[in-house]
């Protein structure tokens, strides 16, 4: 499978060649749009384009190289925003009838953020209802589709993002993630996705002020090109309390990390989680495989107890706070995912909520504990493989039941309510031919050694064919 289109080179590869004046951005942005107008029918992950535009951008990105001008790091490379996100001028339908006809008037800050880092907005990419759910379709834009198997599906929310990636539409994209939301998709679409500490990347567009669940992270083909992407989202500014105080971090010169010095813990299901057979086989397999590259492997879970019930809680919470009017208002336009979390949220009582924040307490201060013995925790990306996107969710993992529509994405959801990075990256397929990825996940406020770390593990798992990264076969998706 031979890459030989500017579009299918790494975010990192392409502005070098950008810088060099050997790439121009007219050039990758072209290249780009040929392979969304090529594969883009088969997939669903591009929903509001913006080519036109984007193209004299691009021009302009093209002059400023010509002219020597001095460049920002993200400099002529094209990106991809979440339809979750505002950007003035381009429809925004946050997956949902009700908005279906909205098109703001001005970029919210996240987007002017990479776009003053130089990159080119080029087209929106597909969410489910206000990024309910982790399968991506929705009653505006229809179903996105797994480029590994289209029948089956791509996970959510950041559905879009992690397609378009990964099928070489667009270098970079942006995403976001309540319960898994960037790590589910980058999991099925065989991509990296990095869940950032919370206010790490400033975000004002959040319905509650203070929570460590909702936030938005960079996904990408390579940890290098997340890290860059990262670089330009975690800029400080806007008016978001929870953001960090301090000079933006640049994340884009990761330090090398000493593999065979590192401890690491593994757990095939957080000691919470519903996993299937087949997922914990394989992740067993891939870390004893591991095992002789580092110093201490062992699996050892955390003390979460009951954090799937408390996740759950807490985005109860989240939701009565973000849907109270589209509910009352708008009930028929709503879909039922929504539906059912604002329905669950409202018969939850003040002494549920107190309950999960004293067990969140009790939990963050464990796990924090854990770091004291490893440097970082591996465990699967998600707990079953790709199912058919016709399903909704599985409504049972070998056989137990899921009781609402969230429970099977225990793997991740939990890691949201501790607030510690997490970088999830590829590693292979599983045995029915679809990507699995695993997620590596740091100590509080340890991003930069967190993507460091997945950084080396990538490098380990690039040098085997049953670990490297899988890519889509683009030709089979031409339509």
């Amino acid at each position: 499978n031979l890459m030989t289109e500017p579009c299918d080179l790494s975010a990192v590869d392409a502005r070098r060649l950008i810088g060099d004046g050997i790439l121009s951005p007219v050039e990758l942005f072209d290249s780009c749009q040929a392979r969304i107008e090529a594969v883009n029918p088969t997939v669903n992950a591009v929903v509001a384009e913006r080519f036109e535009v984007g193209r004299k951008e691009a021009e302009g990105a093209a002059d400023a190289v010509a002219n020597g001008e001095e460049l920002p790091p993200l400099h002529g490379l094209p990106i991809g925003v979440k339809d979750a996100n505002a950007v003035g001028g381009l429809r925004a339908t946050y997956g949902s009838l009700i908005y279906k006809d909205n098109v703001p008037t001005e970029d919210e800050g996240l987007v002017t953020a990479v776009r003053t880092a130089g990159a080119i907005v080029a087209g929106k990419t597909n969410t489910p209802e206000f990024t309910a759910g982790a399968n991506t379709t929705n009653d505006v834009y229809g179903t996105t589709c797994n480029p590994f198997d289209t029948v089956l599906t791509c996970g959510g929310s950041s559905g879009g993002t992690a397609v378009a990636l990964a099928t070489g539409m667009l270098p970079l994209a942006m995403g976001s993630d309540i319960g898994g939301s960037v790590r589910i998709p980058a999991t099925f679409c065989g991509i990296v996705g990095h869940r950032p500490t919370p206010g790490l990347v400033p975000y004002d567009r959040r319905a509650m002020a203070m929570t460590p669940l909702d936030l938005q992270g960079p996904l990408a083909r390579t940890v290098g090109d997340a890290a860059l992407l990262l670089s330009a989202m975690a800029m400080p500014g806007g008016r978001d309390p929870m953001a960090f105080p301090r000079v933006p971090a640049d994340f884009r010169n990761l330090e090398p990390v000493d593999l065979s010095s590192l401890r690491i813990a593994v757990s095939p299901d957080l000691g919470c989680a519903p996993v299937a057979k087949n997922i914990r086989c394989v992740f067993d397999t891939r870390m004893s495989g591991l095992s002789n590259h580092v110093a201490l492997l062992e699996e050892r879970d955390p003390n979460f107890g009951p954090i799937l019930d408390v996740f759950w809680i807490l985005r109860g919470m989240y939701f009565a706070a973000a849907h109270k009017h589209h509910y009352e208002e708008h009930y028929d336009d709503l879909g039922a995912n929504v539906r059912s979390n604002y329905e669950a949220a409202m018969k939850m009582t003040m002494a549920d909520v107190g309950w999960a924040c004293q067990e969140q307490m009790r939990i963050c201060k464990s796990f924090d504990d854990l770091f004291e013995d490893y440097d970082v925790l591996i465990c699967p990306g998600v707990g079953v493989p790709p199912f058919p996107h016709t399903d909704g969710f599985p409504k049972e993992i070998d056989g137990a039941p899921m009781e609402n529509y969230v429970q099977w994405v225990g793997l991740t959801s939990s890691l949201s309510v501790t607030g510690h990075p997490v970088t999830a990256i590829p590693c292979g397929l599983e045995p029915s031919g679809t990507p699995f990825g695993i997620q590596v996940v740091g100590p509080k406020f340890g991003d930069r050694f967190t993507l460091s770390v997945a950084l080396v593990l990538e490098e380990l798992f690039a040098g085997h064919p049953d670990t490297a990264r899988p890519v889509a076969d683009i030709g089979g998706l031409k339509s």
